[in-house]
């Protein structure tokens, strides 16, 4: 049964979207009931609350899917330039919320599920995220998707409907254990399967060359171990069937090709490559070109090249795809003759400008000579696209001048950069609505579409009926957190504790490990001196760990290790608790990104290529203490640095350290409360039952530390006295949290899409909307 809201609650729902007409609420509860009776075929006395979450959502895929046909009319009638977003990733999380927020549906929707009696929340609480993703790459392609559809482009995402998303986290004695993620058990009322549009897609084989041009015979049944490389195969070859049919038919509902000529596929077409996962489009979209449409081979990569553009998204090598050329004989070995003949045009072109220098031939080549040749994934898509960006100023300058140095220096025009960006809808609107309804009694709801305009709340940093209103929303948002803590992980934490928040994907880069050694000397400063006034925290670390990267599991058993001492020691009592948020996932993001005070993003500077997550945290008006990597630098420079808490080496200092060769047992030896600390990590002091648990971890950072965690400690513990220090004066904490949010409209992924719209697509990014669908037609 609905609780009754209370008089704050109303407000907010109220304000958030206006009052829901009488007419609204009565047509969902009708549409409610007949699906709940007609789709589902059940009654009240027999339906289960997935059921009513099912009803609801099919009554709000209906005003969807009016919006939808009419929209896909309009594109065909007008034949816009199309844009593809081509990703092995798309993190979506949950859609029912986000589809009526979008649509402005929400009160409506929440007013007629309270008069059936039922609890709007509670259902939505019964979708399983699609997890189709990791990370970051993931869930900026979901947000992408978002601003191509709000600035009206006639965009559309390709990708894989995994069968099981990323792996659901457990948590058993302190380790990891992965289960499978079965998503799709339940079905997914937010898909339409198009089996009449099947394709085929070839896979193993041999190429006959002939008189009639080049052709593939069938040889094997689809078998082996290359599981990864046939799912990037397989969603660019379906994806350019699709893409190709679509540009020959360019009226709506006409099955005959109008298009025989290719001359205008690139003022038709735009292929965005999402990091070198679909690479294979190059050479795939060459094979179509020549092999099936029979267009000479430099028209083709003449069209390829115009067509196609891709975005890097790490500057860690390790990251970077190189595949086995003997994979690709048996696999795709049509595609292998197509990179050879691409890589020889390549470096024929790179001889006549430099020659002699067989050394750069070699550090430019898309085949990598060695015991097992392998095909460099990264400098096909530079060589196969004429746009090549990173995701954020500092990113794409290490871009330019570290990772593809010598094709910069060769076509220094190609190389842009697109900082990314996050949706408001669903990163504030959604997830914090106290929040945008303070900021929209303030300025007016423009900034939903416009996040610039959130400068205007600059003029009231100093408005102490603001200041006291953000203040509390960030308590309720604590307060609710802490409460579902309690029901899920059975934790009780303080919400008047300070919430210090480090989530994102357990890895050494991301330095999860330095924050453990600040909780462990935090934990230590209390037993020594417990008389002494602390400033109450509690940290939360949460993240997956890939299945067979041990160090990072070992991470997740260190947090926990800490925690399970920390959090039942008497003399701490409550002022310093320790939580590992277990399959931390978009839903849980939703939830404790409006509850956090401060955000980590404390990665080794020049190894985040940008983070999203730290965008996510500053509009929800929490403070970040970080290093100057990845997009925290334009965030430092939008807000001015002294709002945020920055410390550690700069990437200058990082190539000095690498020079002189890091040691670091120099600060070991040095700082006595670090030394404290990796000792108790080493001797069994968070391990009594297994003394020797975290050898392999202390070893790694005494002897083989890529990324000098204890070189930026001193720096880290100080700057969190900085934090401990401002937290203590909640007023001015807060002046700084209102010029975060006022300063974080850069970092909406609308001015993301549209930079990518008009500098890389070659389109207008337009504010007209379809016609509604009960309207007739012109």
């Amino acid at each position: 049964m609905a609780k009754p809201l209370t008089d704050g609650e109303r407000r907010k729902q109220i304000s958030v979207r206006g009052l829901a007409g009488l007419g609204d609420v009565a047509e969902v509860r009708k549409s409610f009931n007949r699906h709940l009776h007609f789709t589902l075929v059940k009654d009240r006395n027999v339906a289960t609350r997935r059921d009513y979450y099912l009803a609801l959502a099919h009554t709000v895929r209906d005003h969807l899917v009016g919006r939808w046909i009419r929209t896909q009319q309009h594109y065909y009638e007008r034949d816009p330039k199309r844009i593809y977003y081509l990703s092995l990733e798309f993190y979506m999380g949950r859609t029912l919320q986000n589809t009526m927020v979008n649509l402005g549906l929400q009160n409506a929707c929440d007013e007629a599920i309270y008069q059936l009696g039922l609890d709007l929340e509670e259902l939505e609480e019964m979708e399983e995220d699609a997890g189709l993703g990791n990370g970051g790459l993931g869930r900026l392609a979901a947000c992408f998707l978002d601003s191509m559809a709000t600035l009206g482009l006639a965009a559309y995402g390709y990708g894989i409907r995994y069968e099981f998303g990323i792996f659901n986290q457990k948590i058993v004695n302190g380790w990891q254990v992965e289960e499978a993620d079965d998503w799709l058990r339940y079905g997914n009322p937010w898909e339409k399967a198009r089996p009449e549009y099947t394709l085929p897609v070839h896979f193993y084989g041999r190429v006959e060359h002939s008189a009639e041009g080049v052709r593939w015979l069938d040889t094997q049944f689809f078998e082996g171990k290359e599981l990864r490389l046939k799912q990037e195969y397989f969603v660019v070859a379906a994806t350019l069937q699709d893409v190709i049919r679509r540009f020959k038919s360019a009226k709506f509902g006409c099955r005959d090709p109008v298009r025989t000529s290719f001359d205008t596929f690139p003022d038709k077409v735009a292929i965005q490559l999402n990091d070198t996962h679909p690479a294979l489009a190059i050479p795939e979209l060459m094979r179509i070109l020549v092999d099936v449409e029979k267009v000479d081979w430099d028209k083709a990569w003449d069209i390829t090249k115009k067509t196609c553009a891709y975005t890097n998204h790490t500057v860690l090598p390790e990251a970077l795809e190189r595949w086995p050329v003997s994979m690709f004989e048996k696999l795709l070995p049509r595609h292998l003759e197509i990179i050879y003949a691409i890589n020889q045009r390549h470096l024929d072109h790179v001889a006549a400008l430099f020659p002699g220098d067989v050394d750069r031939l070699r550090r430019m080549s898309v085949i990598e000579e060695g015991d097992c040749k392998r095909i460099n994934m990264a400098h096909l898509c530079v060589i196969g696209s004429h746009a090549v960006n990173g995701v954020a100023r500092i990113h794409s300058e290490i871009v330019k001048h570290s990772v593809f140095k010598d094709f910069y220096e060769l076509e220094p025009e190609k190389f842009q950069n697109k900082t990314n960006g996050i949706t408001p809808r669903r990163w504030l609107l959604l997830c914090n609505p106290g929040l945008a309804d303070t900021i929209m009694e303030r300025i007016g709801e423009g900034f939903l579409t416009d996040l610039s305009q959130l400068r205007k709340l600059l003029p009231l940093v100093n408005d102490e009926a603001l200041i006291r209103d953000v203040a509390q929303v960030k308590q309720e948002n604590k307060v609710k957190f802490s409460a579902f803590l309690e029901k899920e992980y059975g934790v009780k934490v303080n919400p008047a504790s300070m919430f210090d928040v480090h989530v994102k994907r357990i890895h050494e880069y991301k330095r999860q490990l330095l924050n453990c050694l600040h909780v462990v000397t935090l934990y230590n400063r209390i037993k020594k001196d417990p008389g002494q006034a602390f400033v109450p925290r509690t940290v939360m670390i949460g993240g997956k760990a890939a299945p067979g990267y041990h160090m990072a599991k070992m991470i997740i058993k260190l947090v926990t290790s800490i925690g399970d001492i920390v959090n039942h020691d008497p003399v701490v009592g409550g002022r310093l608790k320790v939580i590992f948020l277990e399959n931390y996932r978009v839903s849980l993001a939703e939830k404790v990104i409006p509850a956090a005070d401060l955000s980590q993003q404390i990665s080794t500077a020049g190894t985040e290529a940008s983070g999203t997550g730290n965008m996510k945290f500053m509009l929800n008006g929490a403070l970040t203490i970080g290093t100057m990597d990845g997009a925290n630098v334009e965030m430092a420079e939008e807000a001015g640095a002294e709002n945020l808490f920055i410390f550690g080496l700069r990437v200058e200092d990082v190539e000095a350290l690498d020079r002189k060769g890091y040691n670091a047992r120099e600060y070991y030896e040095r700082l006595p409360e670090l030394r404290q600390a990796v000792d108790q990590i080493s001797n069994g002091f968070f391990s009594p039952r297994k003394p020797d648990c975290f050898k392999d971890l202390v070893d790694m950072l005494l002897n083989h530390d890529r990324f000098k965690v204890f070189a930026d400690y001193e720096a880290y513990v100080a700057c969190q006295a900085r934090v401990d220090q401002l937290y203590q004066d909640p007023k001015e904490w807060t002046k700084k949290v209102i010029r975060n949010i006022a300063c974080s409209g850069k970092f909406s992924s609308d001015r993301t899409i549209t930079e990518y719209a008009r500098d890389i697509w070659g389109v207008e990014p337009s504010a007209q909307q379809a016609q509604a669908p009960s309207l007739p037609r012109d």
